[in-house]
Parts: structure tokens; C-alpha cells; sequence
């Protein structure tokens, strides 16, 4: 069974069957495909969500993942599947996903025109 049947099978939805967006800019897919090569991972994607928490109120959170849920909305940002479930999915719309270093390290930031407030941290924000 490809990809695209499972997701079918599961009643989880592909991007291109929504209009809602998710965007993960190409040094993001670049060091998500680089960890989950590290990691031994060849058949997974990138689950982003939000979940309660953090000093504004909800955060974001990344991880691997192998398997589409039933409520997943599956989109694919040059060659790397993200999965988000139904309940993030409108925190999410027309979030960008990038990667930054600076003095304070290196890591994952969200730019999300939903978040009316965020903290210094950048995981933790509003609507």
C-alpha cells in the first residue's frame, strides 16, 4: 500500500485536498531530513501540533513521526511529509517553519500569523 492510499484508508487528508497551509522553508526540511537520517528514521515525517502550555498559553510541538492518523492533514515541503491533526490545524494555518542559529544556539522557529502573543522563547504563544 503507497503513501497516498494509506492516507486515503485512514480518512486523513493530503494537502492538495485543502486549502489550509503549512510551510517549512528549505534549511528546516534540510536539517528535519539530516535528523531523522541521523536517527535512522527513512520512512518518517515531521508531527508538528500545539499543545496547552508555556507562558502564552499554548506551544508548539515537533517530532517524528512514521504513522498518518485518522485526522492528520499530511502536506510535503521539499521532501518532508509533515502531519498535523484536526485540533492544531487552525493555530497553524499559514505558519512558516524555519531554522536559525545565532549566539544562543541553533534550532527550529515558527512564524505563525495566528499568534497574537509570543514569548521571548518562541515556543509559546496566543491567539
Amino acid at each position: 500500500m503507497d503513501e497516498q492510499t494509506t492516507v486515503e484508508a485512514l480518512g486523513a487528508r493530503t494537502a492538495d485536498e485543502s486549502t489550509e497551509g503549512l510551510s517549512l522553508t528549505p534549511l528546516a526540511s534540510d536539517m528535519a531530513k539530516a535528523a531523522m537520517e541521523r536517527d535512522g528514521l527513512t520512512d518518517a515525517g515531521l508531527r508538528v501540533s500545539v499543545v496547552g502550555g508555556g507562558c502564552s498559553g499554548f506551544q508548539y510541538s515537533l517530532s517524528f513521526d512514521t504513522a498518518v492518523r485518522p485526522d492528520d492533514t499530511v502536506f510535503e515541503q521539499n521532501g518532508v511529509r509533515l502531519f498535523v491533526d484536526s485540533t492544531s490545524l487552525p493555530y497553524l494555518r499559514g505558519m512558516t517553519i524555519d531554522y536559525v542559529t545565532g549566539l544562543h544556539g541553533a534550532g527550529f522557529k515558527f512564524l505563525n500569523p495566528n499568534a497574537t502573543r509570543t514569548c521571548g522563547c518562541g515556543s509559546s504563544f496566543s491567539v
